[in-house]
């Protein structure tokens, strides 16, 4: 395990390590970042461009996680690609029909959301411990089981969505101060910031919805 000294606990320490990451990160990663950060906030406001947006950041994430070994990484970014495509299709479907509402989940979808947090928990968690030289499988699993759900969720617009993504926020943000990813770890602050902002701005949605069902003519 390694030792946390007082020397790393300091503020100058993290600044340090903070400015060399800025210093070593190339224009691909920044671009992948700008995505990431772009679909977020599209997320936020209920925008389907978040989708493509989502897409082309991810696809770039999987070519830096590849070219660094990061296998497991980069079966997670495939997984949020084609969770994109469908929830892009799904937000899109049928133009000539109302878009899909934002609602709360319903019994089925706490069953859906289980089985996918503890089948993708088992399954992540096994390959990282038996098939790659991870040294943190179980947080690893864990964070990427329940970023999982929350895409689905997202998909389905479903506003717990915000609700799982920053519980996988929660758990990531010192996993990767832990493996010295400063700059992905500010990223994590920020996505989970505006996680909560998305969450009650898609509560805002669902109410303006009830209320214009229950009195049509409410402007």
């Amino acid at each position: 395990m390694r030792r946390i000294t007082p020397e790393k606990m300091s503020i100058s320490y993290w600044t340090h390590l903070f400015a060399e990451q800025l210093a070593q990160t190339s224009w691909i990663e920044w671009l992948a970042v700008a995505f990431g950060v772009a679909e977020v906030l599209l997320a936020r406001v209920n925008k389907v461009a978040l989708y493509p947006v989502g897409i082309a950041g991810t696809l770039l994430s999987i070519y830096l996680f590849l070219n660094s070994g990061l296998y497991a990484e980069s079966l997670l970014n495939l997984y949020y690609v084609i969770m994109s495509i469908y929830g892009w299709w799904y937000w899109s479907r049928k133009k000539d029909r109302p878009p899909v509402p934002v609602t709360y989940m319903r019994k089925k979808d706490w069953v859906t959301v289980f089985l996918i947090v503890v089948g993708g928990f088992i399954f992540l968690y096994l390959i990282l411990k038996y098939f790659t030289p991870s040294t943190v499988p179980f947080c690893d699993a864990f964070v990427s089981a329940t970023a999982w759900a929350g895409m689905w969720l997202l998909a389905k617009r479903k506003i717990e969505n915000w609700i799982l993504l920053n519980i996988s926020n929660a758990f990531a943000i010192p996993l990767l101060i832990y493996k010295h990813l400063i700059l992905f770890a500010a990223l994590t602050i920020f996505l989970f910031i505006v996680a909560v902002q998305g969450y009650f701005e898609w509560r805002k949605i669902i109410q303006k919805e009830n209320n214009f069902i229950a009195n049509p003519k409410m402007t």
